[in-house]
């Protein structure tokens, strides 16, 4: 997985990670007696291809071998570099998902975790945003192919997941979900109310935009005001989620203002909604998050601890001896909770819109593009 490198000085750097696992290690996540790790291999182009197409499998590999860019392909660009490892690691990173999809279909789990994972920007024929590869989506797909009849994807990065919403925006199997800092201010400039799905797949698309500068309170405000009410229309089978923690108020690619706190809570809410829909059934994946040493290990290992039905408490101290990991490797000061003390309260969308607040508009845009194409009103339900 530390494989999937593109330089060292790119944002996505695999020290995040190698931290995380430590992480997970410290506080004995991998080792509970219901706990089995699974060792990734390299998916093969026929694995490949249920979302991706052969040219584009071919152009990943030549970029891969010759250092030859694809800029049709999105490779070569600024955020997207070829390297030698880019079809292995990508790969890797894909295999990984599929095997969690696996594992579910087989009845060996009813929850999976790839924190390298939840490569949205990926789509059928292209790449962008660091993405090659996209794993959540041949998950899902392989979910389908196995006789799974509706997944329901939520993605809490704070891009809009557009290379997942792309590959199944005809599908009517599978219902998209992304709560994202919206594309006017922020890559890849889509996710807006209005992308609801293609023909015969209307509202299986769900963009909610919130502003920049958006908190704690009005990212849960707005998940809750749309997402327990469309999965619960959806009736999914699987949820799959996407828990990129870029969100984050120390992020430097977004300009989010959320805690570790906050995403802890969303992992909370993404697992209940699995106990009451889908029987449990969960898979998590990572996504972005660039804050490398300090924010991403702490929101991943919560997001690990949940889905393991371990959840850790916020004012837990982080384990010293990986602090001084941390120091020691990578002259960082590394927080001292696994949480950032924040004052976890949101408005219940029950209490009533509120016209002046720009994340209310938002989430009430959504709400009027989506609610009605599922029996549900968008000014009470």
């Amino acid at each position: 997985m530390l494989a999937y490198r593109f330089s060292s000085s790119h944002p996505m750097d695999p020290v995040r990670l190698e931290l995380t696992a430590r992480l997970c290690e410290e506080f004995g996540l991998f080792t509970a007696a219901h706990v089995r790790r699974l060792e990734t291999q390299v998916a093969s182009d026929e694995v490949l291809g249920t979302v991706h197409t052969a040219e584009y499998i071919a152009a990943v590999k030549a970029a891969a071998e010759h250092g030859r860019p694809s800029l049709e392909h999105g490779l070569g660009t600024e955020d997207t570099p070829v390297f030698s490892e880019l079809h292995l690691g990508a790969a890797r990173i894909a295999d990984g998902t599929h095997q969690c999809a696996q594992a579910l279909l087989s009845g060996t789990a009813v929850r999976a975790v790839n924190f390298a994972g939840g490569m949205h920007h990926s789509a059928r024929a292209h790449a962008g945003g660091f993405c090659v590869y996209n794993d959540s989506a041949v998950a899902i797909q392989h979910l389908l192919d196995q006789g799974t009849r509706r997944v329901v994807y939520i993605d809490v990065d704070a891009h809009h997941g557009d290379g997942t919403q792309s590959i199944f925006y005809e599908d009517p199997r599978v219902m998209t979900i992304s709560i994202h800092q919206t594309g006017v201010a922020l890559y890849p400039g889509t996710g807006f109310p209005n992308e609801i799905g293609g023909p015969g797949a209307e509202g299986t698309a769900v963009n909610i935009a919130v502003p920049e500068g958006t908190g704690d309170a009005g990212w849960l405000r707005a998940f809750h005001a749309v997402v327990p009410q469309l999965v619960q229309a959806f009736e999914p089978e699987v949820i799959l989620s996407q828990h990129g923690c870029d969100s984050h108020r120390e992020d430097p690619l977004s300009d989010l203002q959320l805690s570790v706190d906050a995403h802890r809570q969303t992992a909370l809410d993404v697992a209940h909604l699995a106990d009451e829909h889908c029987e449990g059934r969960w898979i998590a994946t990572g996504g972005g998050g660039y804050s490398v040493h300090t924010v991403v290990p702490r929101s991943w290992t919560h997001l690990s601890a949940v889905a393991l039905g371990m959840p850790i408490p916020l004012h837990t101290p982080v384990p010293q001896r990986w602090r001084d990991h941390v120091l020691d490797r990578y002259q960082i000061s590394a927080p001292e909770s696994m949480g950032d003390d924040a004052q976890l309260w949101w408005r219940s969308w029950e209490l009533g819109y509120d016209p002046s607040d720009a994340v209310d508009r938002a989430v009430m845009q959504t709400r009027k593009e989506i609610f009605p194409l599922h029996g549900l009103d968008p000014w009470f339900d």
